[in-house]
């Protein structure tokens, strides 16, 4: 892509701001595969459509699955001594909300349960209207939320938080981890898929234009 002036205001044409440096380009159709890069700064500006609609629904589908048995089945188990104690992602939040720690508890409950279980429903809702050529009621509103969701949705903190307790009780406890860790990892992978950057071409292949 190469650098442009500012557009008029009665431009048609689509631009692209780069988020780290603030440079305006316009907008090119990418391949599959390909990748359009700041000149001044050489952030990532577009990426060429990995995923059909279809595909980014059916795995949103998947990660709403995964999220419900994150949630139901124990992340890890702990045996001691003939006692055995086994704790979901909901009762680790509980737990810290006992204490006098209440507010970690309410923003672990944000990081791990809520914004993730927003991110799965927004985008199924607008990815279901998508796929059917239609645009989602709220659909701005929609895709700003999710924006916003972005930097709050931390399974990736929390994951590497569990592994590192299993690694240190490894050696005082017996410590396996269970069903709810593994879809936690795979729930991870699946809303870094589909709640990224590419999510943001739906303004385009409906043609709404942001206010």
């Amino acid at each position: 892509m190469t650098e442009s002036p500012p557009p008029h205001a009665d431009s048609a044409q689509r631009w692209i701001i780069c988020e780290h440096c603030d440079s305006l380009y316009e907008s090119q159709a990418l391949n599959k595969g390909e990748t359009a890069y700041c000149l001044r700064c050489a952030a990532v500006l577009d990426r060429g459509h990995r995923m059909s609609i279809e595909q980014l629904l059916a795995l949103s589908v998947a990660a709403g699955i995964l999220f419900i048995f994150a949630n139901v089945f124990p992340v890890i188990s702990i045996s001691m001594q003939g006692l055995h104690n086994a704790v979901t992602l909901w009762g680790s939040v509980q737990a810290l909300a006992q204490g006098q720690i209440t507010l970690i508890a309410l923003v672990a409950g944000l990081a791990i349960i809520l914004a993730p279980a927003l991110q799965i429903a927004l985008l199924f809702w607008v990815l279901a209207h998508a796929h059917r050529g239609e645009i989602a009621p709220g659909f701005k509103t929609c895709m700003r939320t999710l924006e916003h969701l972005r930097p709050w949705s931390m399974l990736e903190v929390c994951l590497l938080g569990i592994l590192v307790a299993i690694i240190k009780l490894a050696g005082m406890l017996d410590v396996h981890p269970g069903v709810g860790l593994w879809a936690m990892a795979m729930l991870m992978v699946l809303i870094v898929l589909i709640a990224g950057k590419d999510i943001r071409r739906l303004w385009d292949e409906l043609g709404v234009e942001p206010e």
